[in-house]
């Protein structure tokens, strides 16, 4: 399988203020998504999709291809992932080259391995679904089998639908929720479906000892723990 690696970084952050060049633990903070996803088993070409100056020169002292400029409508507050990857399917294409799947690789999540990030795709390539995302398990509390919605007339439901509620904990299902750190795609889905999840999704559960998806100060102070803490 043929597998592009996606690492998005736009210069326009608002939570953390230029955060994917930040130095955290003395290094850019995109440094280590490169730093592992070069080291990678599955990923053919590997790629940075950003429409900053400072960005790209640091991407590619860092040996990532940047192989065009993301155009700066693609690089808005509002602007949706899909139309990224899209973009640079498009360009692939006009040069003959073609990929089986699409991994993005969100700067914002620093601290997954080579090993987590091969095993995601081996699983992903395994169990042949339209998509894998990595997760973390939802504390039962938050269960959508124990969350509850506002109707229009003000009064509560069941957010799944149901009428009684799991009264015990030992019988809610496992609920998971995406993590942020790594999405894998087939392109005819995301091409076709103009979707990232497709109609299958296979997972892969990350360690909540080196979990982070960094969007806020408060965030980013929680990555230099961390670090400081390795």
């Amino acid at each position: 399988m043929k597998i592009l690696g996606i690492i998005p970084a736009r210069g326009g952050s608002k939570g953390v203020p230029r955060k994917n060049i930040k130095l955290l633990g003395g290094k850019p903070l995109i440094a280590y998504t490169a730093e592992v996803a070069l080291k990678s088993e599955f990923i053919n070409t590997l790629i940075l999709s950003s429409e900053d100056e400072e960005i790209i020169a640091i991407a590619e002292s860092l040996g990532i291809e940047v192989p065009f400029k993301r155009p700066a409508d693609l690089a808005l507050d509002a602007s949706p992932t899909l139309p990224v990857i899209l973009h640079a399917l498009e360009f692939y294409k006009k040069q003959n080259m073609y990929f089986d799947a699409v991994c993005l690789l969100q700067t914002t999540s620093p601290f997954r391995t080579v090993a987590f990030l091969d095993k995601a795709i081996q699983t992903f390539i395994e169990k042949d679904t339209d998509s894998l995302f990595s997760v973390q398990e939802v504390p039962h509390e938050y269960n959508p089998h124990w969350v509850f919605e506002e109707k229009e007339d003000k009064t509560l439901q069941i957010a799944t639908g149901e009428n009684d509620i799991i009264t015990r904990r030992q019988d809610l299902p496992k609920a998971f929720h995406r993590d942020g750190s790594i999405y894998i795609t087939k392109t005819s889905v995301l091409l076709e479906q103009q979707s990232l999840f497709g109609n299958s999704i296979s997972y892969i559960e990350s360690p909540k000892k080196w979990y982070v998806n960094i969007d806020t100060l408060k965030d980013w102070e929680k990555a230099e723990e961390l670090v400081n803490n390795k």
